[in-house]
């Protein structure tokens, strides 16, 4: 059979973090009642002005930074122009010809391997209203009807569109996570995909291996979930695959997602830019940015994820994959460098792992945010400190952790490490002479095991280092046990 190779590219909408709309004073808070926080501005009554919101522009320019583009210094605003219910004007302000962030890059990890995604530009645009059609809606007559929400209208937004270089569906939702990562990161975004902050359009194409020229794509739109999105281009790949095998042919079109039976289907043809008629905005003038605004917003920055993976890797010999768990989010980066400072340097690798593993895991199981840890660095630093030092196993850090936690989500007084060591007698039996006794007795009792380990069945050894752990409540030296058995049964 054909083998095909998949071209996906990706445009996302990023909300951008302002109290107010990109051309009015309108509030941009998420959940009011319909209609009621939408202005003269957002309605296009006439004879209104639109009027830029400069924090909005200093976002853009903060994610231009980030992700190494070049920022336009002159930025032109154009009309997209098309008629839909939940679009007052007749048309959307956007950008076309000349966007305010041009070009830059994005890294990502796949499979443990770094990739790099190159950025088309990003542009500053309104949202438009929401069309609802919710079950008992009903018209003034009584009949089932459909509504308009502008709430939305003129929410501020970044399109962020990369060029087509991801090549499976994995790679495009590594890249919308990193994405979602930084622009959070930022502090110009968010995130929230429940709410429509943040949500992906992936343009999906397939052609031939080897050949050069882009197959036709469509376009799937308003993905909200970095599962759907998944799912989404893995049905849209095999749809296009097998219409193309069965003889058919590939329509340029929008198509919807339908999370519910697992498929995309037919929305709308396919527009192109010429469609909408762009043309300059006369109601606003260019945006002019300058090296005095440009630094300013550098200025105010946080260290970026790469800049700290870079630093992290170099001065403390972290993997890329832990570099990259510590950078997922602020909150996260700002734990470990407190614990850092704690437990120091030459134990970086050991804070990282018990963030990346315990740590982590608990937050994902209570479904709780970083920043709402209900354990801090402080109460962390000791379990890292006296795995170091041999007082306990890794194994009965993980049980101190629990026992700390459940006190911290029940409001108790949170113990001290050595406070529940003492406790509950958990110290690691370090003594050879010990260890040696246990041995002995696991020995004796399963010789069964040691003439499989002979015979060269290496799983028969593990499986006597795990009844020797067992008989010491944990409490053996990992380390020491496999060492004094190995001694015992050569």
């Amino acid at each position: 059979m054909m083998q095909w190779e998949v071209v996906i590219g990706l445009e996302t909408h990023a909300q951008l973090k302002t109290n107010s709309k990109i051309f009015s004073g309108a509030s941009t808070r998420f959940g009011a009642e319909p209609n009621t926080q939408a202005c003269a501005v957002d309605l296009a009554l006439p004879g209104v002005l639109p009027v830029l919101n400069r924090q909005a522009v200093e976002h853009a320019i903060c994610f231009g930074l980030a992700v190494g583009a070049k920022i336009s210094p002159a930025s032109i605003f154009a009309r997209k122009n098309y008629f839909y219910p939940d679009l007052p004007k007749g048309y959307q302000i956007s950008q076309m010809e000349i966007p305010v962030v041009v070009g830059g890059h994005l890294e990502i990890l796949v499979d443990d391997e770094i990739k790099i995604v190159e950025l088309t530009r990003a542009h500053m645009e309104e949202d438009a209203g929401k069309s609802v059609h919710e079950e008992g809606f009903l018209g003034p007559h009584g009949e089932p009807s459909s509504g308009i929400d502008l709430n939305r209208a003129g929410t501020p937004l970044l399109e962020i569109v990369t060029e087509p270089v991801m090549r499976s569906a994995a790679e495009a939702v590594a890249y919308a996570k990193a994405l979602h990562s930084l622009v959070v990161w930022l502090g110009v975004c968010d995130g929230n995909m429940q709410e429509g902050s943040f949500r992906c359009d992936a343009n999906v194409s397939v052609r031939p291996m080897g050949q050069k020229e882009f197959g036709t794509r469509c376009e799937i739109k308003n993905l909200n979930s970095f599962r759907f999105l998944e799912e989404a281009i893995q049905y849209e790949v095999r749809r296009q695959i097998e219409l193309i095998e069965d003889g058919g042919t590939v329509v340029q079109e929008t198509r919807l997602y339908d999370p519910d039976r697992g498929e995309t289907r037919s929305m709308r043809s396919k527009e192109d830019a010429n469609d909408y008629r762009y043309f300059p905005d006369p109601d606003l003038l260019p945006v002019m940015i300058d090296d005095a605004w440009i630094a300013e917003v550098s200025s105010k920055m946080p260290a970026l994820p790469a800049q700290l993976r870079e630093q992290w890797q170099a001065n403390y010999g972290l993997s890329a994959y832990d570099t990259q768990l510590l950078t997922q989010d602020r909150d996260t980066a700002k734990v470990f460098v407190e614990l850092l400072t704690i437990v120091g340097k030459p134990l970086a690798k050991a804070a990282a792992n018990f963030i990346a593993g315990e740590f982590a895991s608990s937050l994902n199981r209570a479904g709780i945010a970083t920043a709402d840890a209900p354990l801090k660095a402080e109460h962390l630093a000791p379990l890292i400190t006296r795995v170091s030092d041999g007082t306990i196993s890794n194994k009965i850090a993980k049980d101190i952790f629990a026992i700390l936690w459940d006190e911290a989500v029940a409001g108790k007084a949170i113990s001290t490490v050595d406070q529940v060591i003492d406790a509950k007698g958990l110290k690691q039996i370090s003594d050879s002479g010990a260890i040696e006794a246990i041995i002995d007795q696991v020995i004796a009792a399963n010789q069964k095991s040691v003439e499989e380990f002979r015979s060269g069945k290496e799983r028969a050894f593990n499986a006597l280092v795990g009844q020797i752990m067992k008989a010491s409540q944990g409490k053996a030296n990992p380390a020491q046990v496999n060492e004094l058995l190995r001694k015992k049964l050569s």
